[in-house]
């Protein structure tokens, strides 16, 4: 793809500084701009496990045979980076060990400055050392932290011919407008990296785009119709958070007091607090807080739980608060919402999907009555929750939230990405499964329970001829 910056233009917004906006009318799902890192790198702790080029979990990397730090797929993605990791390759090899990913970004940036200057391209609409550092809105904490990665740096480049207060401004860069890298599949963060005409789109809760990483650049992707002049804004933060938390999240991260729509009249908060209704009835204001407060507990526990992977007592955790949580809160309540979405995820993990599948069934439910109908987060957790459908042989149920779910991927992520591909392809399977059990079950759930249980489907393909092709059957599950 490449970067055609013809549908925007930079502009003065006024209160929130520069912005973007269209310079025409677009359509859902059309890829607004695409661009390239500046510079990205690896989380450290995925060091090893993620390819320090295209940044795609892989097993059996191959690893620099200079420094030992940095990993690929192959010797092609090696090749591809070499530009931007000799210079840090020395450095390793000189310190004998890597820093932070703070510190290695940092230091490829200021690199790449070097060599290139701020502005790499005739597409890019801002130099990087033009981007908002926020070094003097930092609390003391930060601060502190900042000076520790300036150490570090000058530690990890000593030759470096940039003073304190301008590696602070990068540092400051980076913490402000670092967007975070995921894998191939979207589902673990896997490093971070600086995009300089993203850093221009202004943030909205409400927002009109999405920004999703497709092939080693991030695409923003409108989510509906977007009118000419219109302001392009993303999400910083999850939606899913009563209005004065992310607003905190966002003064506390980005410096800025946001004043949207949904912010400035607490759109959606009443529901994502709400307590049950049955008949017109209400549970008391005591006993609301009494669940409330049990579930910010539970939830701690459960997360403690699953850090340590103790994933038997998150499915006990979790199944004593919701027995508490479902008579007394609305099943748009977050914290409800929270525990159901732990919930389904470590039973399917351990394989008791047809749990799995009621929780996640309730969880989607409630996402819908909050989330944007094209949000991203609500399509991979539609996508999930018909997986999970699937594997405890729901067929309909499931292959309805696939469809769902593809509908709205297609939005935010397109037909070419590999996520998009993954859910077309379990899409035309349940599909095809889906046929056979409307037109016999009993057939149906033999041949699933026969693949379940890895025997010959080529045994059971003999017995019917629902479908030519019936020996493809289950090979998802």
């Amino acid at each position: 793809m490449t970067l055609d910056m013809d549908n925007v233009e930079v502009f003065d917004t006024g209160v929130k500084g520069r912005g973007l906006r269209t310079t025409k009318d677009l359509c859902a799902g059309e890829v607004v701009l695409a661009e390239p890192s500046f510079a990205a790198v690896v989380f450290d702790s995925l060091s090893q496990q993620v390819c320090h080029s295209c940044f795609r979990r892989q097993a059996n990397l191959h690893r620099c045979a200079q420094c030992k730090f940095a990993h690929y797929c192959d010797r092609t993605c090696q090749t591809a980076c070499w530009d931007e990791h000799k210079q840090e390759c020395g450095a390793i090899k000189k310190n004998g060990k890597a820093p932070n990913e703070n510190v290695r970004l940092a230091a490829r940036v200021l690199w790449r400055i070097q060599k290139d200057t701020g502005i790499v391209s005739d597409s890019q609409l801002t130099s990087v050392d033009q981007l908002e550092d926020h070094v003097a809105d930092m609390p003391a904490d930060n601060l502190k932290e900042l000076k520790i990665d300036v150490h570090n740096f000058l530690d990890y480049c000593p030759n470096t011919r940039h003073g304190v207060e301008y590696i602070s401004h990068i540092f400051g860069i980076i913490n402000c407008n670092g967007f975070t890298l995921s894998d191939q599949r979207g589902q673990q963060a896997v490093g971070v990296g600086l995009f300089p005409n993203l850093c221009l789109v202004n943030h909205d809760c409400w927002p009109n785009c999405a920004v999703i990483l497709n092939h080693g650049k991030v695409e923003l992707r409108a989510l509906g119709k977007i009118a000419e002049n219109e302001e392009l804004t993303v999400g910083y933060v999850d939606f899913l958070n009563v209005s004065t938390d992310r607003q905190r999240a966002l003064k506390h991260q980005y410096h800025f007091d946001c004043t949207c729509k949904s912010c400035s009249k607490n759109l959606k908060d009443d529901l994502m607090m709400a307590a049950k209704e049955t008949e017109g009835n209400k549970p008391s204001d005591e006993l609301v807080k009494e669940v409330q407060e049990l579930s910010l507990e539970c939830l701690a526990k459960v997360e403690a739980a699953r850090t340590a992977g103790d994933f038997h007592e998150v499915v006990k955790l979790c199944r004593e608060c919701l027995d508490k949580q479902k008579p007394v809160l609305a099943d748009t309540h977050l914290y409800q919402l929270r525990m159901l979405s732990a919930a389904s995820e470590v039973l399917s993990y351990l394989k008791f999907f047809s749990e799995a599948a009621e929780y996640s069934r309730r969880m989607v439910e409630g996402y819908m009555k909050l989330y944007h109908p094209n949000n991203a987060q609500l399509g991979m957790a539609t996508m999930r929750a018909g997986v999970t459908h699937w594997h405890a042989g729901l067929i309909e149920v499931g292959h309805g939230m696939i469809c769902k779910a593809y509908a709205i991927l297609m939005i935010t992520h397109g037909p070419n990405h590999s996520i998009t591909k993954d859910l077309e392809s379990m899409r035309m399977q349940t599909e095809m499964e889906q046929r056979i059990f409307k037109q016999n079950e009993c057939v149906y759930h033999s041949m699933r329970e026969a693949a379940l249980q890895n025997k010959s489907m080529g045994m059971m393909a003999e017995a019917v001829s629902v479908e030519d092709n019936v020996k493809a059957l289950f090979h998802k599950q």
